[in-house]
């Protein structure tokens, strides 16, 4: 296995053992710190094994921390949905 397929497994462990710990705050300071080594980590993966393994892993992230995923899609439609005038 490449280096960075390991740390994409490590990611999935270390993500795995933070959801069964107990927060105060839902978990929302270690989802931050998820995404900002994970982002680094799919491009890491992208870059050696092409863009269809990255687009896995991408989708495996995706679905650990899928609470961010969905509250930033709200805000996305959101955010269109005001941007339009009041003629439509």
């Amino acid at each position: 296995m490449s280096l960075s397929i390991i740390l994409v497994c490590l990611w999935g462990v270390v993500a795995n053992v933070i959801a069964m710990t107990p927060s105060k705050d839902h978990h929302w300071r270690n989802a931050y710190i998820l995404i900002a080594v994970g982002i680094p980590l799919v491009g890491f993966v992208t870059a050696q094994h092409g863009p269809w393994i990255g687009l896995l892993v991408l989708a495996g992230g995706c679905s650990v921390l899928r609470w961010p995923v969905i509250y930033l899609m709200r805000w996305l439609r959101r955010s269109v949905t005001q941007t339009r005038g009041p003629a439509e």
